[in-house]
């Protein structure tokens, strides 16, 4: 078989799940099938079973509006990767940024449109501070034509498998569970000497740690209100990079000043993380927290996980699918999300009792160990890659079997 997968982020370019997910899951498959990948920059890479090409953007919209330029540029992109695009027997798309390719591909190829579900457009309504109001309803088009149009879905999560029936009107036959995954080999549970103090970490000190991309998904506002509750003497370290607006970059900076003077010991790492350096910085960590507001399913748990540290997260979206409650971790309850108003919820509460948690997982560190074994443990039974493309091709040749309706 002949996949084409087209992708917004890919490495270098990775600055969030999906670009984790569709590199190891390209590579897997290509142990299994022949793949091809075309991604938004300039990468290249050509190998048996597996050809990666960037798109470029040697002539981009300077839109009249420039919020919305994202959006039509992305779309220019789209159209590239279609016309590029050459006898592949599936097409599989990841996030609206490439949807609009891959119904092209559908169309003039027919051939089955793949879709993985890393959000839902719907729910993230904070992404108008990024898209503009217009760029938000041209993604939130863009998404429910293609999930209209596409033959499969993968949804990362039994939660987003719901979603997208319920946004969409997704059939339940076109839907498949397939979880994400991770490398667990990649992630040893002690960190290389050296790392963390390259990072300003203080290795003899317990520290809590939060990964992520600045985005109002992630919940960083919260993970910062809990930590103002944690122990003294304990490490706070942001590894938190790549804001979706300079507005929500400086409410940060404004939040970890605050908590600098008022607890002293925090690290902001302002900068990606390389990937030989993150598996160090989550083995070191006495607990990882993942506050996220929205999280279809979350890779940065199964990440911690690997490297036999307990997890403290909301109980939202893909997230309790990852964690055993009280076993793995713990798990915290957060207001439904309002589409009107994202933040108008009960921050006070939840960060409380984020730090409640990650408190007794601070006092206690043979709970934290006993935690980070079976965090591992869980890991390897559950959620390897490999695993994974395995489901992926399974899907594919099921969908290919049934053929595409066109219209």
């Amino acid at each position: 078989m002949r996949v084409l997968l087209l992708t917004n982020e890919f490495p270098p370019n990775v600055y969030g799940g999906a670009g984790v997910h569709i590199q190891h899951l390209s590579r897997e498959l290509s142990r299994l099938c022949e793949v091809e990948v075309f991604s938004f920059g300039d990468q290249s890479d050509s190998r048996e079973n597996y050809h990666v090409e960037g798109i470029p953007l040697p002539h981009p919209v300077a839109s009249t509006e420039p919020s919305h330029a994202g959006a039509f540029n992305a779309l220019l992109r789209n159209i590239q990767m279609a016309a590029k695009a050459r006898v592949p027997q599936v097409v599989h798309c990841h996030t609206w940024y490439t949807h609009f390719g891959g119904v092209l591909v559908r169309q003039t190829r027919g051939i089955p449109l793949v879709l993985t579900t890393h959000s839902l457009e719907p729910s993230r309504p904070w992404k108008t501070e990024q898209l503009g109001e217009g760029g938000y309803r041209l993604s939130c088009w863009i998404e429910r034509t293609a999930y209209r149009e596409a033959d499969g879905v993968v949804a990362v999560s039994r939660e987003m498998a719901r979603d997208v029936q319920s946004l969409y009107g997704v059939g339940p036959s076109r839907v498949r569970v397939i979880h994400n995954g991770v490398n667990p080999d990649d992630f040893p549970s002690e960190p290389t000497p050296g790392v963390l103090e390259r990072y300003g970490i203080d290795q003899n000190r317990p520290y809590v740690l939060f990964v992520a991309r600045i985005t109002r998904q992630k919940g960083i506002r919260h993970f910062l209100a809990a930590a103002e509750l944690l122990d003294p003497g304990v490490q706070v370290v942001l590894c938190a990079a790549a804001p979706d607006t300079a507005e929500q970059e400086r409410e940060v900076e404004a939040a970890v000043g605050r908590l600098q003077a008022s607890r002293g010991n925090v690290v902001w790492v302002r900068q990606a993380v390389p990937g030989q350096d993150l598996p160090s910085i989550y083995a070191g960590a006495a607990v990882f927290c993942c506050p996220s507001i929205y999280e279809p399913f979350g890779i940065t748990n199964l990440e911690a996980m690997s490297a036999c540290t307990p997890v403290v997260a909301t109980r939202t979206g893909g997230i309790p699918e990852i964690i055993v409650e009280g076993e793995t971790g713990y798990l915290v309850p957060i207001e439904p999300i309002s589409v009107t108003d994202p933040e108008a919820r009960e921050p006070e509460a939840f960060a409380a009792a984020l730090a409640q948690a990650m408190n007794r997982i601070l006092r206690d560190p043979a709970l934290g160990r006993r935690m980070g074994e079976a965090s591992r443990k869980r890991v390897l039974e559950k959620f390897s890659w490999a695993s994974i493309a395995a489901q992926t091709l399974d899907f594919y040749k099921d969908l290919a079997s049934r053929g595409v309706d066109l219209v």
